[in-house]
């Protein structure tokens, strides 16, 4: 029996059940990803408090600029996330070389999705705002800011890029890392350029943007320096040029085809809400904004969970492990259930101090409160659906996420918003009744698709035997 340096006898370690060793996997993972993610979203929210500090017009600006920017970010991120999968793929079927070909298909796609939603913003993003009717100068207030936005997205796609391959390999912590280190140069930017200090001139809105210019070029810059002097880069081929290999690259962008269409459907269903509350009352309108920016945030840590899973199940299906995915992916549909379960009861006693932190109208917090309350009942299913759709992609099942959420948020969530809140009179209390309906119907869709591939993989394995 081993003993220590005293000479006391040591128990053996009592080896880890692969349940548990999944589960920690998960957390491991799972943990710097929603940091990363949370630092996105505080990026947004950092642009937002100093130009809003500075002029309430030029917040109204920003805004206005942002929200078609936002589509084509939203977008990016879904078409890239093939190279998460893939890489996770090559990882799981003990070929690390691969992850190399993975990294710079993605690059090359990168560029082009970068470059080319650059051209389409800058050249139709203008045309847009003015197509809107916007009041008060809004549409030529944001046009300067949005162009500045749009000149980032190409730097940002490659940002995803890396570090979704960082994060295939199962080392998310540089990408986290560095995505704060880019949220401190965020900040500095902004603060320099959006009042104008040291002689430098007041840009407002503008200069929020080249914050984000800025900010997102820094984070390119630093996740490239790292994946080229990491120790392993030889090993992981990121300095050899791959043969062609086109049903690779084929996998790779059809992955995100899926990905990306689902995104759109989702995100465009979440805003066209405002429509809804917009022919309910303003006020209903600023109350669902406090609803979706509260649960924007919660939806960090489904995404980062979702992730987590992607990265897990890619493996076991590069190794063909039928079992692996079926374990990875229902340890991740508990976990991320209970987790969007304590939200909820987290968020119920605390509704008046989160909704005063937004506002002090009482007409306001009349609408807010309510809609917390009904918020609390959709977290853990919608929490459910993001993760189980990524699963289902990294297993190779790329289209039913797309089609399931097209029927859920394009089909079903919109028009049910509309017959609740106007015709049944129920108001804002009727979308989020819509979006509680819409996120059960995903999540048990698209677990019920996971359930039948675990019974689909079993049969061929006793077939097989």
């Amino acid at each position: 029996m081993p003993r220590d340096a005293a000479g006391t006898a040591l128990l053996p370690e009592r080896p880890r059940g692969p349940i548990m060793t999944d589960l920690i996997e998960l957390l491991r993972l799972a943990g710097p990803v929603v940091l990363s993610r949370l630092g996105i979203m505080v990026m947004g929210l950092t642009d937002a408090i100093v130009v809003g500090h500075f002029s309430a017009q030029q917040l109204g600006y920003h805004a206005m600029a942002w929200a078609p920017s936002s589509v084509f970010v939203t977008a990016t991120v879904g078409l890239l996330v093939g190279v998460q999968v893939m890489t996770a793929r090559a990882m799981g079927a003990g070929n690390p070389h691969e992850t190399g070909a993975v990294l710079r298909r993605g690059l090359v796609y990168a560029g082009w999705l970068g470059f080319g939603s650059m051209a389409l913003l800058a050249l139709l993003g203008p045309m847009f705002l003015q197509a809107m009717g916007l009041k008060d100068g809004l549409a030529e207030g944001a046009t300067l800011p949005l162009i500045v936005f749009s000149l980032s997205l190409p730097v940002y796609a490659i940002s995803v890029v890396l570090t979704f391959w960082l994060e295939g390999l199962s080392r998310p912590g540089p990408g986290a890392a560095m995505m704060w280190l880019a949220n401190v140069v965020n900040l500095g930017a902004n603060l320099l350029l959006v009042p104008g200090v040291l002689g430098l001139p007041a840009l407002g809105a503008v200069g929020g943007a080249w914050a984000t210019f800025i900010a997102r070029t820094a984070l390119a810059l630093a996740l490239a320096i790292f994946v080229l002097r990491m120790k392993e880069a030889r090993e992981l081929g990121v300095f050899d040029k791959p043969a062609r290999d086109r049903p690779a690259e084929i996998e790779q962008r059809r992955i995100g085809y899926g990905a990306g269409a689902s995104n759109f459907f989702e995100v465009s269903a979440f805003a066209g809400m405002n429509l809804i509350c917009g022919w309910i009352s303003a006020l209903a309108v600023a109350a669902y904004t406090v609803v979706l920016n509260v649960s924007a945030i919660i939806f960090m840590v489904p995404l980062g969970v979702a992730s987590a899973t992607a990265v897990m199940v890619g493996r076991a299906y590069g190794a063909r492990d039928p079992a692996g995915m079926t374990r990875a992916g229902w340890i991740a549909f508990a976990v991320i259930g209970v987790i969007g379960v304590l939200f909820g009861l987290l968020l119920y006693p605390t509704k008046h101090w989160v909704a005063l932190a937004y506002t002090t109208d009482p007409a306001a917090l009349a609408l807010i409160l309510p809609a917390l309350v009904l918020a609390c009942l959709f977290f853990a299913p919608d929490a459910v659906q993001v993760v189980a759709a990524q699963a289902l992609r990294a297993r190779g099942e790329v289209w039913v996420p797309t089609i399931t959420h097209l029927i859920s948020y394009a089909l079903v969530m919109g028009p049910l918003a509309w017959w609740l809140a106007i015709p049944k009179g129920m108001g804002l209390n009727g979308v989020l009744v819509s979006i509680i309906v819409t996120s059960f119907l995903a999540a048990g869709f698209l677990l019920m698709r996971f359930r039948m591939l675990d019974w689909r993989d079993r049969k061929a394995a006793q077939g097989a035997a």
